[in-house]
């Protein structure tokens, strides 16, 4: 039972990270997407083509969600009998933006 609550709450964790990734860039500038994958806590890495200014530039792709999360023993209340349990803890989120900052 618990290895079963332990695997649904990573698979709810993951769809949580992924989701909002996806959907960032679809309609912002590129420094908006940027700025919003940094609210919702990644680390974003930027692969960009051309040297124009970050205000010409177009986000072409974001890929590449990465969350690592560690294993932190959770004893508290709502836990019959003070049992230890398990719970994962979020504790890096990096991505990649590609911009195309050529003059066009």
């Amino acid at each position: 039972m618990r290895t079963a609550y332990a695997l649904a709450v990573a698979a709810a964790a993951g769809g949580i990270v992924a989701g909002p990734a996806a959907t960032a860039w679809a309609d912002s500038s590129a420094q908006a997407t940027i700025s919003q994958l940094q609210s919702q806590g990644y680390t974003v890495n930027i692969d960009r083509i051309g040297t124009g200014p970050m205000s010409k530039c177009v986000v072409t792709n974001v890929r590449n969600p990465q969350t690592v999360t560690q294993w932190v023993p959770y004893t508290g209340p709502g836990r019959g009998n003070n049992r230890t349990i398990l719970v994962p803890v979020v504790t890096s989120q990096t991505i990649s933006v590609s911009l195309d900052c050529s003059a066009h």
